[in-house]
């Protein structure tokens, strides 16, 4: 079974997918959303699709690991997506998720660096595979 990585943002939500083995994370989206409600149909969608059996959330901690306002909205929203998902959600630290992406976006092709949201589903790869490295010690 894959894995579900998730960069929330207020309008846009990143998404990457791991490999059926959970050794790499490929960015596969961006998704818009218009409110609760419609993230976690989207989500539910996606798990369907990809035959996800977990969920991992990008944590938006200070930069003193401290949580903030962001982190609080991202934890409620971890918690309503594991509950009506019914699938283990866990949290990553994303911290330095966007100016990773960013640097790597930097080398990608003029195309792919225009297109809307290529930061978030890059970021959303990074959190993905940064769990997956994590997990594989």
């Amino acid at each position: 079974m894959r894995i579900l990585g998730l960069d929330l943002g207020e309008r846009r939500v990143g998404v990457a997918v791991s490999d059926s083995l959970g050794l790499t994370a490929q960015p596969v989206g961006t998704l818009e959303i218009t409110g609760d409600r419609d993230l976690l149909a989207r989500i539910g969608a996606l798990v369907r699709e990809h035959e996800i059996s977990r969920v991992v959330v990008g944590l938006p901690l200070n930069q003193d690991g401290s949580e903030g306002p962001r982190a609080t909205r991202v934890l409620d929203l971890a918690g309503r997506i594991g509950a009506t998902l019914g699938l283990p959600v866990e949290t990553v630290d994303e911290r330095f998720s966007s100016i990773e992406a960013t640097r790597v976006l930097r080398d990608a092709p003029r195309k792919v660096r225009r297109q809307k949201g290529s930061v978030d589903r890059i970021a959303a790869a990074i959190i993905l595979q940064n769990y997956l490295d994590a997990d594989s010690r």
